[in-house]
């Protein structure tokens, strides 16, 4: 349950730092946009969906601005965004107002992360997750193969498979015992699944991966060095924004301290015990959740 807003926004960091760079405003960004969403639908009436867009776009602005003057300006990222963690936390107390702390009510923003699936529905969730994530490479492996290319030991990803299942299912099962499985931790891992996806399977993750291996190199090879860098800081800060939401629906408010605190380093720290360098061009989407 505490691990998905942190877990979320470790998701964009670690983007950030397959590029070879750093993100210091993810947490005071989390923060803003939770309470961009908050001041929206409880001191101004705008509907839920409109008020969780709004607060995703804060996000989305928050990381075009840093990809611009990073991009455009030759700054470094821990200068910019060193100062957006200032100026951000300038923003937040601004949209929060005189009273510093807002409480949620909305049902539809409170079950994002209060939201518990049981039973069939349950293990239907686990049976996805090991779809993708077990059986999936195991057809890749054959398919590799089938075509001549080089790929582990069949042992090896079958055991893997095996043990990853194995957990899965346990999971499952205690979770089940207990209220479920929360809405909060399927956001986390469909997250890290979707950008699994991308880093893995699409040419913009392999472009990511290129870039923090030799930005020059990547450069000569006509790669768009400088537009996968400002993308990669929007997503970054989106995912913060994104956090930050499922952490406010999960405590019900968004306050003063929303973002701040230990936020940032543990989303950092998630990233590189996950297995993130933080030299650029070497880790997965799955650092992510198994840092956190």
């Amino acid at each position: 349950l505490q691990m998905a807003a942190g877990g979320t926004i470790s998701v964009g960091i670690v983007l950030v730092l397959l590029l070879g760079e750093i993100d210091l405003s993810a947490g005071i960004v989390s923060g803003l946009c939770a309470a961009v969403m908050a001041a929206l639908t409880v001191n101004a009436g705008v509907p839920a969906p409109a008020a969780l867009g709004a607060g995703l776009l804060t996000g989305v602005a928050v990381g075009t601005l840093h990809g611009l003057w990073i991009t455009r300006f030759g700054i470094p990222s821990f200068i910019v965004t060193l100062a957006g963690l200032i100026a951000w936390q300038g923003a937040l107390l601004k949209v929060l107002g005189k009273t510093g702390t807002i409480n949620l009510r909305d049902p539809l923003i409170t079950g994002l992360a209060g939201t518990f699936f049981k039973g069939p529905v349950a293990y239907a969730c686990v049976g996805l997750f090991i779809a993708y994530v077990a059986v999936g490479p195991l057809v890749t492996h054959h398919r590799r193969r089938a075509a001549g290319l080089t790929v582990a030991p069949l042992p090896f990803v079958a055991i893997r498979a095996i043990a990853i299942s194995a957990f899965a299912i346990a999971a499952g099962v205690v979770l089940d015992a207990d209220r479920g499985i929360s809405s909060g931790l399927l956001f986390l891992v469909g997250a890290v699944i979707v950008m699994d996806f991308v880093l893995r399977r699409l040419r913009f993750g392999r472009m990511i991966y290129s870039i923090g291996g030799n930005a020059e190199a990547a450069r000569r090879a006509g790669i768009p060095v400088q537009r996968v860098r400002a993308i990669v800081f929007v997503l970054a800060s989106l995912f913060a924004g994104w956090g930050g939401i499922l952490g406010a629906s999960r405590l019900l408010a968004v306050n003063q301290s929303a973002g701040q605190g230990d936020v940032l380093l543990n989303a950092i720290a998630a990233a590189v015990i996950g297995g993130t360098s933080l030299f650029g061009g070497r880790g997965t989407a799955w650092a992510a959740l198994l840092g956190v």
